[in-house]
């Protein structure tokens, strides 16, 4: 069974730093394009990047220039750089792709920013 499987998350200071990793487990026929969601408590899941199979990522305006999304292929893993965060930053953080010809979520992984 294909499975996403995030780790990473966790607390940290204001201006601090994290960094989240998403894997894809299983056997792999079709991966796409990966992303990294969020949601805070209230609020609506939002897309905060996106990447290509080809590399080519695109961002939220509310994290361009302090996150950076990766990805390496060989190891069917997407990564999301956190840098400068900000308290507005914490939430829920979950990764998403279309695997094998369906879209898959991972579990979630938690991301607090806070002094």
């Amino acid at each position: 069974q294909v499975q996403l499987v995030e780790s990473g998350g966790g607390l940290v200071q204001p201006g601090g730093s994290l960094r989240l990793s998403c894997a894809v487990s299983g056997s792999i026929f079709s991966i796409n394009a990966m992303s990294w969601y969020r949601q805070a408590p209230g609020k609506q899941r939002e897309l905060v990047a996106s990447i290509t199979k080809d590399g080519y990522g695109r961002y939220a305006d509310s994290v361009k220039g302090r996150f950076t999304i990766s990805r390496d292929n060989a190891k069917a893993t997407v990564y999301l750089q956190m840098s400068s965060l900000k308290p507005e930053d914490t939430a829920v953080y979950y990764c998403n792709s279309v695997v094998n010809w369906r879209d898959l979520w991972g579990q979630g992984t938690q991301v607090t920013v806070s002094s």
